[in-house]
């Protein structure tokens, strides 16, 4: 019960920050006379269009539009947190619990992890990205983190020796391995089609939020869907992250991009899942 009250008091914060016309976190928070708050440019455009509140469809007027400082306090201190709190250090603050990794796939490595320095922090693994654009494609998994359905990272997480290649990333362990896995060695299928539908919806949203932040995922398949909570007869206790995003030309990860020569000449310009 703790779990799922601190992942909906998560959920809760995370929408308090964020706009519901844009679902982007605010820049310009401003309250209208309807007790919701929103991005200003966006209200702005949708009351000059509508003339109504978005979420009460009652007659709205632009001139009540007041800033909301008490968000934007918020907003700041996160931003605070986040510049104190994205920064790790291998050996000092986390450690590997063992040199081999669990899991590797092309340059990407997952090697069990535990913290030095916080003995009742969330279990973790270090993610360590070798390829040339892992400083960029770090920086997304990091700020993506806010959603509740996109895999938790902690914040970077600095080598012992500078001369190692790429970037570790620390984030949220999963104990249930991922959707594969979990189907796989299910003796059988749920029954309960609530189950597969909450599965389903809990995907689809976190890839709605990666569309709207510009972000194409790429390799979406059930071994990129990591499981968190499980049980085959209650849809409430279920709980799954997307993650690996992978490359695509069409994700501003390469939007800046100009290297010469890099795995960037080799992604296609079009693909699609066998799906």
């Amino acid at each position: 019960l703790r779990k799922m009250a601190g992942q909906q008091e998560q959920q809760s914060l995370d929408t308090l920050l964020e706009c519901p016309i844009t679902r982007t976190r605010f820049l310009d928070p401003v309250i209208a006379e309807d007790g919701h708050t929103y991005e200003r440019q966006a209200i702005v455009q949708w009351l000059r269009e509508k003339q109504t509140s978005p979420m009460t469809r009652q007659p709205m007027s632009i001139n009540s539009l007041r800033p909301n400082y008490i968000v934007r306090k918020m907003l700041e201190l996160e931003k605070k947190v986040e510049r104190q709190n994205y920064k790790f250090k291998l050996n000092v603050d986390v450690k590997k619990k063992r040199n081999r990794a669990l899991f590797q796939n092309g340059d990407k490595f997952i090697y069990e992890a535990e913290w030095l320095n916080n003995l009742q922090g969330p279990e973790i693994v270090l993610l360590h990205i070798r390829d040339v654009c892992a400083s960029k494609e770090a920086s997304f998994y990091v700020k993506l983190s806010r959603h509740p359905n996109i895999v938790r990272t902690f914040g970077i997480v600095e080598p012992v020796n500078e001369s190692d290649i790429g970037v570790m990333l620390l984030q949220e362990y999963a104990p249930l391995g991922d959707l594969s896995e979990l189907l796989q060695n299910e003796p059988t299928l749920p029954n309960n089609l609530h189950v597969f539908c909450e599965i389903s919806l809990q995907i689809i949203d976190a890839m709605s939020y990666l569309a709207v932040k510009k972000i194409v995922h790429g390799d979406l398949a059930c071994r990129n869907i990591l499981v968190f909570n499980y049980d085959r007869t209650d849809s409430d206790q279920i709980l799954v992250k997307l993650t690996d995003f992978g490359l695509t030309r069409a994700s501003r990860i390469y939007q800046t991009t100009n290297y010469a020569a890099s795995p960037i000449n080799i992604v296609p310009f079009r693909s699609s899942a066998p799906e």
